[in-house]
């Protein structure tokens, strides 16, 4: 089974970026923790990072066909990025949305998530622990075959 994690804008500043919100994780940190859980699961994963829509956009789409699943943590594209949402939809792939904090709880614009019709599951409020909780649902779901494409099913 394979994996595709996906981090947008600004989540390369984890550890730095206002740490009273977002904890003194930094990406690595966590995407290290990540491999050894997909390791135990017996999941290859790959990982990418993009402060840039495009790159973001070319990776969904050269999932189809690749993957089994992505995890996507789309930062600050999450409110606006009718485009990655798009992609989401094309690609078929089931996708887990993750968030470190509650979106909800911040400010009113950060409440919308444009692309969560494109995903199969969300998991926000966890920090960092976040990632394991969507990996690992996310594989429970594929191996029982009961996840539906992306934008599909309630």
């Amino acid at each position: 089974m394979r994996v595709l994690v996906l981090n947008g804008p600004n989540l390369n500043l984890l550890g730095q970026r206002e740490p009273e919100i977002y904890g003194s994780a930094t990406l690595d940190g966590i995407l290290a923790e990540l491999g050894r859980e997909a390791e135990r699961l017996g999941v290859e994963l790959e990982c990418f990072q993009s402060n840039h829509e495009g790159e973001l956009i070319d990776r969904v789409q050269a999932a189809r066909g690749r993957f089994d699943g992505l995890l996507l943590n789309p930062g600050g594209l999450t409110h606006y990025s009718i485009a990655l949402l798009d992609a989401l939809l094309a690609s078929g792939v089931p996708t887990v949305e993750v968030h470190l904090t509650n979106p909800a709880r911040r400010e009113p614009f950060r409440a919308v998530s444009v692309v969560a019709r494109g995903v199969t599951g969300r998991i926000e409020g966890f920090g960092g622990r976040g990632y394991l909780l969507a990996l690992g649902g996310l594989v429970g779901l594929l191996r029982q075959g009961g996840i539906g494409q992306a934008g599909g099913g309630t």
